[in-house]
């Protein structure tokens, strides 16, 4: 085996040392990107959320205007307008839980919330009801509240 002298050997340890820095920048960088990713989709979830906001707080204050929404509904009683502002605050909650948002904590309280929410007051009639799930909440939330908080409340 051939003998390497010491500045072939100082050489060799450079270039690995090159090389492990560029390893350790990729993957820091590649972690960077998702986040940013994560973040961006979460501004924009954030931003047609606060657009929600803003009609369900119209729809609060005048009902009539239902009717844009669903001709066959020309009237609507404030606890149900109410009710799907509920709805779509804990919908807002879930998506933010699904994108890893919300801590485990965070998470715990809405949960603990909405479980309230559906055993304490009308909401859970209005979801039975009136609400038609499918025409307005995504699947996913559909089953969540079908599958853990209706049924759950009942075991």
């Amino acid at each position: 085996m051939a003998e390497l002298s010491v500045s072939e050997l100082i050489s060799l340890a450079e270039a690995v040392g090159i090389i492990s820095t560029l390893f350790v920048i990729f993957y820091f960088s590649r972690k960077g990107v998702k986040t940013v990713s994560v973040d961006i989709e979460t501004k924009v979830l954030n931003d047609l959320d606060e657009k929600i906001h803003g009609m369900a707080e119209m729809l609060v204050h005048r009902p009539e205007l239902v009717k844009v929404l669903n001709k066959n509904q020309s009237s609507i009683s404030p606890e149900l307008v109410f009710a799907y502002y509920i709805l779509y605050a804990c919908a807002h909650a879930f998506h933010m839980r699904q994108r890893k948002v919300l801590s485990d904590n965070e998470w715990a309280g809405w949960l603990r919330w909405m479980k309230s929410a559906f055993d304490g007051g009308t909401v859970g009639e209005y979801w039975v009801k009136n609400i038609q799930p499918e025409k307005w909440f995504d699947p996913a939330f559909q089953d969540f509240i079908d599958n853990e908080i209706i049924k759950g409340k009942k075991a």
